[in-house]
């Protein structure tokens, strides 16, 4: 799976951060599920059986956010998360728990991951995923172009991926004083906005999902984060900064 591993002391800088933010969030963050514009009535639940849900990342929260809003649209989501939150004292443990699925840079390590994640699917599931496999680094908070693991999950087992905008998280945690934001939001309870997405068949958009090619799986992994950052600016109401995700940038 094709994610960047921030290095150990970055790592444990995450599983430090999620671990806080995690004891707290959920009891001052307000998470909307926002009516879907255009649409006669806003999507209530997200559909059952093996499902792939997509989302955008700026917050340290995003994993407990995206968490509650699933529970709120009647879903339990096994959550893909670095391999750092499992080596951090503590919170190693509670995620194993929560039936988190670990993901390390490269090799067998990523391989393993998506073959955990293809049972959870085969099992009914909903897993999540951050298709830009970290924080984004864009100043105004536009996504990143995705890397493809989600879609090469989604040709693999036939799960359908839903995309799932937030916007606000980085209102409850952003990526700079981190400590500071927590205490002021116990008072401010900031609010996280979501919409939700229509499930997209990635297998429809290959020629032959047996025998996909390189560039088909990027293509589509472009029209998947497309319909999510459609999503991000609807709810944000302003232009995206690129209709498939801004270059990443080095760290």
């Amino acid at each position: 799976m094709s994610w960047r591993h921030p290095g150990r002391s970055g790592a444990l800088l995450y599983a430090v951060l999620a671990a806080i933010v995690g004891g707290v969030v959920a009891s001052f963050a307000r998470v909307s599920v926002e009516r879907q514009r255009g649409r006669r009535r806003a999507a209530q639940r997200l559909p059952a059986g093996p499902l792939i849900v997509i989302s955008n990342h700026t917050s340290y929260a995003d994993g407990v956010l995206l968490i509650l809003a699933c529970r709120r649209l009647g879903r339990e989501l096994r959550l893909l998360a670095t391999g750092g939150v499992f080596r951090a004292p503590v919170l190693g443990r509670v995620v194993r728990r929560l039936g988190f699925i670990r993901v390390d840079r490269g090799g067998a390590d990523a391989a393993r991951a998506l073959d955990i994640a293809a049972e959870a699917l085969a099992a009914g599931e909903a897993v999540g995923v951050f298709p830009e496999g970290r924080l984004t680094r864009d100043p105004a908070m536009w996504p990143e172009r995705a890397k493809t693991g989600a879609v090469r999950l989604a040709l693999r087992t036939g799960a359908p991926v839903v995309p799932l905008a937030m916007v606000g998280a980085d209102e409850v945690v952003g990526r700079r004083r981190v400590l500071w934001s927590v205490v002021r939001n116990l008072v401010r309870r900031p609010r996280v906005e979501v919409e939700v997405g229509d499930p997209i068949d990635v297998r429809a958009l290959v020629a032959d999902p047996e025998q996909v090619t390189t560039d088909e799986v990027r293509a589509a992994a472009d029209i998947v984060m497309g319909e999510l950052i459609r999503l991000v600016a609807l709810v944000r109401d302003e232009e995206p900064a690129d209709a498939i995700g801004v270059e990443r940038r080095a760290v």
